[in-house]
């Protein structure tokens, strides 16, 4: 069953790291909070996100050697789900727009436009600038897909301690092509997650 309670989600997400490691999560479900995910908002709708859901016992020996300090996450979740963004996301621009015009989200003449202008613009970004277009939004993703886990019932947690430089390579991933954001655990929290302090927003904010 899926929670909806929007409040319920947001102030009860937090990072576990000890999963049942009995349980998994079917692949059916898996794919339903991939979907949602990535209704995540992305730079002029280029969806760069590609997730590797890491759920094998196979896999996880792969990966364990490149997580550094988070091998009980590893271990014990019910997949680790390494997300990629791919630096050359453009190439599905005439799916996605072709798409959006097809299902009346976009008029022809706005497609033909904006894709010419999306697609040279891409193409002639420097690699650099493409690694932060694509690292913020499938960062976006990431963290919509931690929320859609909560709504699920699952807990999750967002590893940044990676051999970033080895992870494409040990999955056959083209490494020049899809470069690694994050690599998220997400299981059946086997304890209670602990709470966090958190800065008060006159700290973090400020108006002009």
């Amino acid at each position: 069953m899926t929670n909806n309670n929007f409040e319920d989600i947001l102030n009860n997400r937090k990072s576990v790291k000890v999963f049942d490691e009995q349980f998994k999560i079917p692949r059916e479900e898996m794919d339903e909070m991939i979907q949602k995910a990535t209704k995540a908002p992305s730079s002029v709708n280029m969806q760069p996100w590609r997730f590797l859901i890491v759920e094998s016992e196979e896999g996880k020996d792969k990966l364990r050697p490149l997580i550094r300090f988070n091998t009980r996450q590893n271990d014990t979740s019910s997949a680790m789900v390494v997300i990629f963004g791919d630096m050359q996301s453009q190439t599905y621009g005439e799916e996605i727009y072709g798409n959006a015009v097809k299902h009346g989200f976009m008029p022809e003449e706005v497609k033909d436009e904006m894709l010419d202008k999306v697609v040279a613009l891409y193409d002639s970004a420097p690699k650099a600038q493409m690694n932060d277009i694509v690292k913020i939004d499938s960062s976006l993703a990431a963290m919509q897909f931690m929320l859609v886990a909560k709504a699920h019932g699952y807990d999750t947690n967002p590893i940044g301690g990676f051999e970033s430089d080895q992870i494409a390579d040990a999955f056959d991933i083209d490494a020049e092509r899809y470069v690694p954001v994050l690599i998220v655990a997400v299981g059946k929290a086997k304890n209670p997650a602990h709470d966090s302090y958190r800065l008060p927003t006159e700290t973090v904010t400020q108006y002009v």
